[in-house]
């Protein structure tokens, strides 16, 4: 490391939807801005994720920037639901596009920000061995709410002979499994997307399932050119609508304002008939009152055990595969083809509920019934999502608190933007805001906009230093609680929670609702930002 550090106005951590789009926002604004990367390119979660079946849950043409309309009108999506390798293209071409490489330090990763209170300013350290050191006036942190793997801690995991992967780290060279035998530990999105596809070419496949998971289908498919020029000649319009209008997730999701118990059971079934057949995560808004009401909720939790049992051909294994938990409480899964996949002969379920996991051996996996013999293992086993990445960064703010001591009962910020004691620094959908129950695109635009206009207001009030009031941000925690605590999200073990983090505190991050957020923000705004101390 250099002794003399890059002194810029505002340094970002991240180079996906967050960092890219904050770095152009930034420069727009005059700002000098550095981009820091632990990747060797820029995408974010979709430079890691490369694993077999990766595709977005959001449909393309709604996952996809807005901010600048040549950008949307020039860029051809092939399919509905946009596979990884097309989302980072996308990714790339709008680095490109917008000059933003010559502001991005790939391959770095930072480890460590203290705030400077006689300077006023952020000292960042990275692990780069001959590369400079910074010092920042602001901190961004576009590190992504899923972007920090989590492998569970079994036994013997290290002794294993064969091929052991995550699917949140998959080369970029790709696994050929052809003839191998696979076993995937997790039944989340990473995992119900990859197993069709490895599936196919493994020689034996085994699934260690704990808790099953509500899977919907996808219908993925080739985009209509017809549909994609009508979404493009009124794509203001869409966008629009997807902010504030008629659904709390920032996309098409068409609203249903009656109740799943003021219906029949015939007109109900209809109604979850023509959502599965649409396909995709408006199954959930088939009804106003699916997340809010256990008696509505099951009405459409027992419809989709009823469509595991049609398509599942072993009544024993649908049994296994059909979910008693709420529906929605964790993030519902978009499949092409998963429930089916236990037909083939190749495919076995393991219910690690029923027969623990004991150990990983060098042969492969044991059970309480038995050792599963395997050539490759992936895990597939999601993120310490919300603060995992930030939590592994040491940050030190106003008079050396530690943002990890200071969220060690679980995180507290004001708005999902900013801490107090921590000056000048900023999140991208932390917690506390909708992040992860909306399309994260139309969140990153959202904070990253409202960041820079807060920055330009410090800017003409002569502001050198933003830090939120610890009144207002113990209020913003108890409002997200409150809001949660109406909802049935609470209700399951999710990684919402952070349950599926050993030690993490049982607290739940996002806040259900992105246009009533919103207009809180703007409300703040308006009123000079309160909550807010400018000095």
């Amino acid at each position: 490391m250099t002794d003399t550090p890059r002194s810029v106005d505002l340094l970002v951590v991240g180079a996906g939807f967050a960092g890219l789009y904050m770095l152009h926002r930034a420069r727009g604004q005059g700002l000098d801005t550095v981009v820091v990367e632990a990747a060797e390119g820029v995408g974010g979660t979709w430079w890691w994720n490369r694993y077999p079946g990766a595709r977005c849950d959001v449909e393309s043409v709604e996952y996809s920037y807005s901010f600048d309309e040549d950008l949307q009108q020039e860029w051809e999506w092939s399919e509905r639901y946009a596979p990884q390798p097309e989302i980072l293209r996308y990714l790339e071409h709008v680095a490109d596009r917008f000059d933003l490489r010559r502001d991005i330090v790939l391959g770095t990763r930072v480890t460590a920000a203290g705030w400077d209170d006689a300077a006023g300013r952020w000292r960042i350290t990275t692990d780069a061995a001959d590369g400079p050191a910074y010092d920042a006036r602001c901190m961004v942190m576009a590190t992504g709410c899923l972007s920090m793997p989590m492998t569970p801690d079994i036994p013997g995991a290290e002794d294993f002979a064969g091929t052991t992967l995550h699917t949140g780290r998959w080369p970029a060279e790709g696994v050929d499994v052809t003839g191998q035998r696979v076993g995937v530990i997790g039944t989340g999105s990473s995992g119900v997307q990859s197993v069709p596809v490895l599936a196919r070419d493994a020689a034996e496949l085994t699934v260690f399932q704990r808790t099953p998971a509500y899977t919907v289908p996808a219908h993925n498919g080739p985009l209509d050119p017809d549909e994609v020029a009508a979404i493009k000649a009124g794509y203001p319009e869409l966008r629009e609508a997807n902010r504030q209008m008629g659904t709390a997730f920032g996309a098409r999701f068409p609203p249903n304002d009656g109740s799943a118990l003021a219906v029949d059971e015939e007109e109900r079934t209809e109604v979850y008939e023509r959502r599965w057949a649409a396909g995709g995560l408006p199954f959930l808004a088939a009804f106003n009152d699916l997340l809010v009401d256990p008696a509505a909720n099951e009405t459409a939790a027992d419809f989709v055990r009823g469509k595991v049992r049609s398509i599942v051909d072993d009544p024993e294994v649908a049994e296994r595969l059909s979910p008693r938990q709420v529906i929605g409480c964790k993030r519902m899964c978009v499949d092409t083809g998963y429930l089916a996949t236990f037909n083939r002969a190749n495919v076995h379920l393991v219910d690690v509920a029923e027969t623990p996991i004991e150990a990983v051996t060098p042969e492969g996996v044991r059970t309480t019934e038995g050792t599963t013999e395997l050539d490759v293992l992936v895990f597939a086993t999601g993120f310490d999502a919300m603060t995992g990445a930030l939590a592994r960064i040491a940050i030190t703010g106003r008079d050396g608190r530690r943002l990890a001591d200071e969220w060690e009962a679980g995180p507290h910020t004001y708005l999902g933007l900013a801490m107090e004691g921590f000056p000048n620094l900023f999140t991208v959908t932390g917690p506390g805001s909708p992040s992860v129950l909306t399309n994260m695109v139309v969140s990153i635009e959202h904070h990253v906009e409202w960041i820079g206009d807060l920055l330009a207001h410090a800017e003409e009030v002569g502001a050198e230093r933003i830090e939120a009031d610890h009144g207002a941000q113990e209020g913003w925690v108890e409002y997200v609680n409150a809001v949660a605590g109406i909802t049935l999200f609470p209700t399951c073990s999710s990684w919402y929670l952070g349950a599926n983090v050993p030690g993490k505190p049982r607290v739940f991050m996002p806040l259900p609702g992105f246009p009533a957020y919103a207009e809180h923000c703007a409300h703040v705004a308006a009123n000079g930002y309160e909550g807010f101390t400018l000095t």
